[in-house]
Parts: structure tokens; sequence; C-alpha cells
């Protein structure tokens, strides 16, 4: 071979450039590390959406769930009025020993139906509130009245004018109640003794 077919060292075909390298690391190098970079995006995103398919499919069933659970509010709500006619009427009701045969076998057919309606809304979930002597609770009850006594401690429940309920622990009607408070002391003291 001649000199001049000799090429310089710098531009054989193994230089830097030629063979693959870019600031001396070979391109396949920088090939793999992308695409494990690439992988691990994609690894992340693909645990993102399984989560979110899950954490959809939870939501659904909790949403079915709950519809089944609370389909029956309005209807069970709308009973609720009958249930406390059947409680003033028996409420209403003379003594037992004042009223006829007949009177009574009535009172008593008010009552067996009273409960009955009372025990088939418990089966479905309804539950009587009666919160008489228990602290007063905005989340179930409805204060109407407070009354000023030294005999209850303050924020007590002291007379339920109307019962609530709740339908598998939410609140379907809040109670309506008189609660304690305490006696103010600028109030004019009455003489209960003239």
């Amino acid at each position: 071979m001649s000199e001049h077919q000799k090429k310089p060292e710098s531009e054989t075909p193994g230089t830097a450039e030629e063979a693959g390298t870019v600031d001396g690391a070979s391109v396949e190098t920088v090939t793999v590390e992308s695409l494990q970079a690439e992988l691990e995006k994609m690894k992340d995103q693909w645990m993102r959406a399984l989560a979110e398919g899950e954490n959809s499919r939870r939501r659904a069933a909790k949403e079915r769930e709950d519809t089944q659970k609370f389909a029956i509010s309005n209807f069970a709500r709308e009973l609720l009025s009958v249930a406390d006619n059947l409680r003033r009427a028996l409420d209403n009701c003379p003594p037992t020993e004042e009223l006829s045969e007949a009177t009574k076998s009535l009172v008593t057919g008010v009552d067996m139906t009273e409960k009955e309606l009372l025990s088939i809304l418990e089966r479905q979930g309804v539950k009587k509130l009666n919160p008489l002597y228990e602290k007063f609770d905005p989340n179930f009850h409805q204060a109407m009245f407070e009354v000023e006594t030294g005999e209850h401690e303050s924020g007590k429940i002291i007379q339920v004018l109307q019962h609530g309920y709740v339908l598998h622990e939410r609140l379907l009607r809040p109670a309506l109640v008189g609660v304690a408070k305490p006696v103010s002391a600028t109030a004019p003291k009455v003489d209960t003794m003239a």
C-alpha cells in the first residue's frame, strides 16, 4: 500500500464517532437507558390505570349498595306519618278501665297495628330514635325550644315532641325535642311559696 492510499489514523473506521459513541458512552448504552426509563414510565402509567380501575369498581359497588340500602327512604319517610298518627291515637285514649269492651278491642287493634308497622320498618333498617334525657345532637335532633331548669344538665333533652328515625344509620327524620338550659342568674326569682 502506498502512502497515498493509507488513511490517516484519525480518519480510520475505528474512531469514536464512527464506532457509535457519544461523549464516551456507546449508543447502545444510551438506547438501553432510554428504553429502561420509558419502560418505568409505562409501568407507572399502567399501575395508576390499574389502581384507578380498582377505585372505580369499588365506587360503583358502594353506590350500588347504597342504592339498595336507601331506595326505600322516601317510602319509609311517608309511612312515618302513619306511625305518628297511630301513636297519637293511642296517647289520646282514656284509661282502659273506662272503656267499653268494643272500644278496648279497637285500642288493642290500633296498638298491635302500630307495633307491627314499627317491626316491619325495623326489619327494613328503619329505627326509631327516643332521645329523652340524652345529650342534644344536632345531627339527629331538632331543638324546638329551650327550658330553663336546674333539675337537668344543660343540653339534655327533657321533652320529645316527635320521635326521629334513621335508615341504616342515616337520618330519615330528626327528633323534635325540648332542651334544658341553665337557669340564668339575671332571671327574676319566682316565689313558689306564696
